[in-house]
């Protein structure tokens, strides 16, 4: 189980409510109904992944309960692609909810791949880096 913190299951519903307001028209209109499906979350660009609970709280949101996470974030990852996260479940809510999931992702990922930057070039200069903002 995640432990977001406080307002973040919000922000998530809210950024849902933007994207796709009363569902996904797309989808109804092209992906049966009942219709199963499996996605990868490939990393395409070595980097520090983080958010993965975020994804899973957007995918949770929409219906999907069955994902298998594949690396353990807040670590660097060169080799690519590579797959991040393993979804199943209806083919509606997973595309419901990608496209929400993937800009939280890359944010997230963005932030800790540029602070772990900033960490490696003061390496060994007794400086320290403490705050991302």
């Amino acid at each position: 189980m995640s432990h977001l913190p406080e307002g973040t299951s919000e922000l998530i519903a809210r950024a849902l409510a933007e994207d796709i307001g009363d569902g996904d028209v797309t989808a109804r209109a092209t992906v049966p109904d009942g219709l199963s499906a499996q996605a990868h979350v490939v990393l395409k660009a070595p980097g520090v992944i983080f958010g993965l609970d975020v994804v899973e709280e957007v995918f949770r949101q929409v219906g999907v309960t069955d994902m298998d996470r594949t690396v353990v974030e807040g670590h660097w990852h060169d080799q690519v692609p590579r797959d991040l996260l393993l979804i199943n479940g209806p083919a509606r809510a997973i595309l419901a909810g990608e496209r929400v999931a993937l800009n939280f992702l890359g944010h997230l990922s963005g932030i800790a791949t540029l602070t772990a930057r900033y960490v490696d070039a003061v390496g060994g200069t007794g400086t320290r880096i403490l705050d991302t903002r």
